[in-house]
């Protein structure tokens, strides 16, 4: 592996980050404290305009086809501004994966490009349930087969832009009788479908700008030409889908943290203590260095990990590893950058406290850190076997 970027990604990687400093941080710090407005889905739609919605997306449906790896390192700019357009982009650019990867010709035409240019705002990802987070075999959403219709009934939870989202990638039982995660199935799931209600908004520790809500099912008919793939095999779509998943929220976590640390150590090179820099102090020079070091190795695990998908080669066990290790990095960057500003860093003077808020949940959105250390050990036990 070749580890120096491409002119094309680094130009995707330059136009992310000028994007993210000239439009997303000057913005950031009010829609954390005031959720929404016009601003976020102005910013959603020029990402969309510069082809951040597709970017492991083909060209013939609207995407700009530049791989794993770009789509990496964008996230990871647009991270270290605003968390929780981060989090859009990389749901947005999965909806569009798994639609492309498992969707026929005419699903593909339709849904794809009104996500990749912004006349869908976001595209969602309805998987998890009360019942069915880390255990998605779990779920107790059903689909009915009803003549030329599915029937769904059932809900879920915690899903990411579903108040604005313009169509939605469903999982639901469709055989009760079958061995658990070989009787599921996947649907596409237009807003304003009757019977599809957007449910209670959670009120979050962070990335408040980004919705995340209850979607309820009662009797919600959609047509037979919904489902993608083949029937009753949507478990096996959802675990590939949700590895690709894990690329984008470990370079968001990585943004957060390096994000917060350049703010942190900018601090201690300008405070002074007992008539000299911060930045004189051992202590402090070391948190620099292990932090900076990890979030490093971080990018090292999740370049690997892109590289490996975007060369067609098994990539699981490479994501895992780089979702865990880069998210518990970025807490543990984000928690020593409050520590290095004081009483700063807890207060909204500074970002650090919303970049820790923020990063809280990166170890546990697309599959917990424990969910992690199961699939790595189960890849590596497999492989000895």
């Amino acid at each position: 592996m070749f580890l120096d970027l491409n002119e094309e990604q680094r130009l995707i990687r330059d136009t992310a980050s000028q994007f993210a400093t000239e439009v997303l941080e000057p913005a950031a710090a009010t829609l954390d404290q005031q959720g929404q407005n016009d601003q976020f889905f102005t910013n959603l739609r020029q990402l969309a305009e510069l082809g951040f919605m597709g970017l492991n997306v083909r060209e013939e449906y609207g995407g700009a086809e530049a791989g794993v790896v770009a789509f990496s390192v964008a996230m990871t700019e647009i991270a270290r501004a605003c968390a929780s357009t981060a989090v859009t982009v990389s749901v947005n650019n999965m909806v569009c994966e798994v639609i492309q990867a498992v969707g026929n010709e005419e699903q593909r035409r339709k849904y794809i490009p009104p996500i990749c240019s912004g006349e869908f705002a976001a595209g969602a990802f309805a998987l998890t349930e009360t019942v069915a987070g880390s255990d998605p075999a779990g779920m107790m959403t059903a689909a009915v087969r009803d003549g030329d219709s599915w029937v769904l009934n059932g809900s879920k939870i915690f899903i990411t832009s579903a108040p604005y989202a313009g169509v939605f990638v469903v999982w639901a039982v469709t055989d009760r009788e079958a061995p658990r995660g070989k009787g599921i199935s996947c649907f596409l799931v237009e807003a304003g479908t009757p019977g599809l209600t957007i449910g209670k908004a959670e009120e979050k520790m962070g990335q408040h700008a980004s919705s995340t809500n209850e979607l309820l099912f009662q009797d919600c008919r959609i047509p037979a030409s919904a489902m993608m793939g083949e029937l009753n095999d949507g478990f096996r779509i959802a675990v590939a889908e949700l590895a690709g998943g894990r690329i984008g929220i470990g370079s968001l976590g990585l943004g957060l943290g390096l994000a917060a640390m350049d703010c942190a150590t900018r601090y201690v090179t300008e405070r002074k203590q007992f008539g000299q820099k911060l930045s004189s102090f051992q202590a402090l020079q070391w948190k620099i260095a292990d932090a900076y070091t990890e979030l490093e190795a971080a990018r090292l695990l999740l370049m690997s990990a892109a590289f490996r998908k975007e060369q067609g080669q098994s990539f699981a066990k490479e994501a895992s590893m780089a979702k865990m290790f880069a998210t518990e990095a970025a807490n543990r960057a984000c928690y020593e950058a409050v520590q290095m500003l004081g009483g700063y860093g807890y207060s909204r003077d500074y970002p650090v406290e919303r970049y820790a808020r923020d990063a809280r949940i990166t170890t546990i959105y697309e599959g917990t850190s424990e969910v992690q250390r199961l699939i790595v050990s189960r890849e590596i036990i497999r492989a000895l076997n």
